[in-house]
């Protein structure tokens, strides 16, 4: 698989022509310092940072008492009248939290713009959303939060969290999703009787170089929502804590380092969505991502929550950096052709591939294997495949690819799938050149040699492996990537990284567990139904 350097720009849900895809993979955070940057980190550690985390730490605990004692007694359906001593404790409380992130370096705050009165815009929409710091805006405004269930049995910070009344998200309940939707619409109409409902709609944390798929939760209830964008025009960026990159307590730590910290937050005017856009909540997500990567000055892209699990999946195989399989997943997406039947549809594209022998396709005949008409999407996911430029394709490139994306860590199911396309009928075996191509496709990678591999595994030296050597050759050596890929394919590790951390791996987990251990924050945890897909509603459905 290769990316093209002529891509067509994908198409937005509404016919509109997207910014083109930032070649920077915004789940990915390299931090780099220079030797007096290093110096001033080794400095801060012994003389502020303990300094500021103690601070930090105290006003935390002397919130908590005011917090408790305005959270006894409320009721969590109805809104009480804000009385004079609920409004003292809600002002206390906001000076708190001021002096507590003054004590953690922010100590200049920019605000522009004007924040909408409840009335006016019951929902704050939030990007981008890279960091645990992007709590500031909540305790600034004291709005409410969509939150996990679980966050509220916290010591210390399930009082906090409770004071700003959340909507809370719980795992254990199948229809929470459901319910939490209905309670969003019940305070958005609620004529800005409830505090407003601030909300990130990425849905996941990323490092701001783009604003990636809103999903469709926040635009729902059809209400007007207040757009705000939050820069950090750090000089070192120490505040982004995304998927690939420095862990939770780093980006503490090296933040609380830093002698200044800068945040700024836009408020842009509020938005009120058209009759259309009632009707189609995703055209509602697109049309204000448009405006706040706008105001921004930051592409769009379609990359997902959705991608992090695919690039985060923990199966034999880890995708590296610059995978293809993250723009093919993406194009998967936007043209509908991820399958509610993944085993079956996997299975007959399988079969008819198998069939094919290897014979090649172009974009016509591409376009009737799927039963989608040709488009300027359907041309770019064409390329991915079209290595050699000649306009044309392998067709099981593009099944085991698919089954990746849908079945990201079950590796050996792929594998499994792709020696029944390429195995020869007389022996069900394949050749070193036929698992190369398989593995390569697996990984989203041009090139990738197998030779090391594919030696230890044909032991016998017969030239040809079956999927049975193959299986029993992983089950004896379960770091088979590390030991036999990574040796050859030394410049395609999954993660450039900086000081002391040790580089992950082309295809393994990262052992270190700050790279790639992280899981969706409870800031902005997935609340969307199911059958409200954040673009996939626009485009035709492929089971």
């Amino acid at each position: 698989m290769r990316l093209p350097s002529n891509r067509q720009c994908a198409m937005e849900g509404d016919g509109k022509k997207m910014d083109q895809f930032p070649f920077r993979n915004p789940f990915v955070h390299v931090l780099k310092f220079t030797p007096l940057e290093k110096a001033k980190i080794a400095l801060m550690t012994v003389t502020l940072f303990p300094i500021r985390l103690l601070m930090a730490a105290f006003m935390m605990l002397l919130a908590w008492p005011f917090a408790f004692l305005a959270s006894v007694g409320r009721s969590e359906t109805t809104v009480e009248p804000q009385c004079l001593w609920r409004r003292l404790v809600d002002i206390i409380l906001k000076i708190i939290m001021r002096v507590m992130w003054f004590a953690g370096g922010f100590h200049w705050i920019t605000v522009k713009g004007r924040r909408a009165l409840p009335a006016e815009a019951p929902i704050l929409t939030l990007a981008p959303h890279s960091s645990y710091f992007d709590a500031i805006p909540v305790t600034m405004t004291m709005a409410s939060i969509v939150m996990k269930a679980e966050s509220k049995d916290i010591p210390l910070w399930g009082t906090l969290i409770k004071y700003i009344r959340p909507v809370f998200v719980s795992r254990s309940d199948q229809d929470s999703r459901k319910k939490t939707v209905e309670e969003i619409k019940r305070r958005a109409h609620s004529g800005g009787e409830w505090p407003q409902i601030m909300i990130f709609p990425e849905g996941t944390c990323t490092n701001r170089s783009c604003l990636i798929t809103f999903k469709p939760g926040a635009f729902i209830p059809t209400v007007p929502v207040q757009p705000v964008v939050i820069r950090y025009p750090n000089k070192l960026d120490t505040i982004t804590w995304t998927w690939q990159g420095p862990g939770a307590f780093e980006i503490l730590w090296l933040t609380l380092c830093q002698l200044h910290n800068e945040f700024v937050i836009e408020f842009l005017p509020i938005y009120t969505p058209s009759e259309e856009e009632k009707k189609n909540p995703a055209l509602f997500a697109i049309n204000v991502r448009r405006i706040m990567a706008k105001a921004l000055g930051v592409p769009i892209t379609d990359y997902s929550f959705e991608d992090c699990q695919l690039a985060m999946a923990e199966g034999q195989l880890r995708l590296p950096v610059d995978t293809c399989l993250l723009e093919y997943a993406k194009l998967v997406r936007r043209l509908g052709l991820k399958p509610r039947n993944t085993e079956k549809v996997l299975q007959e594209h399988g079969n008819r591939a198998r069939k094919l022998q290897g014979q090649k396709l172009d974009l016509d005949d591409f376009a009737q294997f799927l039963d989608v008409p040709v488009s300027d999407m359907l041309r770019d996911m064409f390329a991915l495949f079209d290595e050699h430029e000649d306009n044309r394709m392998d067709i099981r490139e593009y099944v085991i690819a698919l089954s990746v994306v849908c079945r990201p860590a079950k590796t050996l199911e792929t594998m499994k799938l792709a020696f029944k396309m390429f195995e020869a009928e007389e022996d069900g075996a394949i050749t070193e050149m036929e698992l190369a191509v398989i593995l390569k496709t697996a990984l989203g990678v041009t090139h990738l040699s197998v030779s090391r591999l594919f030696t230890a595994i044909d032991a016998e030296d017969t030239g040809k492996i079956t999927f049975d050597k193959f299986r029993s050759f992983v089950e004896q050596h379960p770091d088979f990537s590390e030991e036999y890929l990574c040796t050859e394919n030394a410049g395609l590790h999954s993660s450039p990284c900086h000081g002391h951390q040790t580089k992950p791996s082309l295809v393994t987990p990262n052992l270190q567990g700050t790279a790639t251990t992280k899981t969706a924050n409870g800031i902005c945890p997935d609340f969307s139904p199911n059958d409200h897909g954040a673009v996939d509603g626009l485009l035709k459905k492929h089971n």
